[in-house]
């Protein structure tokens, strides 16, 4: 049974969809998929349902919910030994599914097993991360709830995602592809414009491509976002890269 994340929650059993109706039920599988095999303990279920509106019959709900999910996944797979998919444990339930078989978690361990190419295969972090990308289909856990696992789960995916893509950037840029990421540069620092290593990376890829000033220009406006925004002036990283721009050093260009 494959769990998706990497957008609306999606469970799919073989070529079969099935549905999970309701945001409790899809909350729960999803706070149990984000790590399956571990048990997630009932209270923490029960916050991350109810927060600090816990009704008097919340632990009853919780079980309830369990039962009904576990009939869904019966029913609609049509294998009764579905339901045991859903296991209980003396403090709360797990989802018994291949870490695998969930998506978010094959692509943290993607992006993951791309880093430890860094250095060695550029091309084949470029195939993994394109690979990667591909899986997601929207905000993680988009219709999951709001609650602390669900919210920490979407941060941490996001986070490896943005991760990736500095690893994807920077794998262009040790193959010479500067002149092809700078559009998604761009978008990335549009849509992040506190993350330093985009700039850092776009000030190179522009620099690399006879465009000096536009490097500087990218510079200063980094710079005011964070002084703006945070009261805090660029890295060492970030300086460094102004500095070897200003001095034009040939350490921005290309490694033979």
């Amino acid at each position: 049974m494959q769990i998706r994340l990497l957008g609306p929650l999606q469970v799919i059993d073989g070529d079969v969809p099935i549905d999970i109706p309701g945001e409790k039920l899809r909350t729960i599988m999803a706070a149990l998929a984000l790590a399956p095999g571990t048990p997630v303990l009932a209270v923490d279920l029960l916050d991350e349902l109810w927060g600090d509106r816990l009704p008097k019959t919340a632990e009853n709900s919780l079980q309830s919910h369990i039962a009904r999910l576990r009939r869904i996944l019966a029913q609609q797979t049509g294998k009764p030994s579905a339901r045991d998919l859903i296991r209980t444990s003396h403090s709360g339930y797990s989802l018994d599914v291949d870490p695998a078989d969930v998506d978010a978690l094959w692509f943290t361990q993607a992006v993951a097993m791309a880093g430890q190419y860094m250095g060695e295969d550029y091309e084949r972090v470029i195939r993994l991360l394109n690979d990667a990308f591909a899986v997601w289909r929207g905000p993680a856990l988009l219709d999951a709830g709001h609650g602390m696992i669900c919210r920490i789960g979407y941060a941490r995916l996001e986070e490896t995602k943005l991760i990736g893509r500095e690893l994807f950037v920077e794998a262009h840029l040790e193959l010479g592809l500067h002149q092809q990421v700078i559009p998604e540069l761009e978008q990335l620092l549009t849509q992040h414009p506190l993350r330093e290593r985009f700039c850092e990376y776009l000030m190179t890829a522009l620099y690399r491509s006879g465009r000096q000033a536009d490097a500087i220009s990218t510079y200063r406006r980094v710079q005011h976002n964070l002084s703006a925004e945070l009261g805090i002036n660029p890295g060492p990283g970030m300086q460094k890269k102004l500095k070897d721009v200003l001095q034009q050093e040939e350490n921005l260009l290309l490694r033979k």
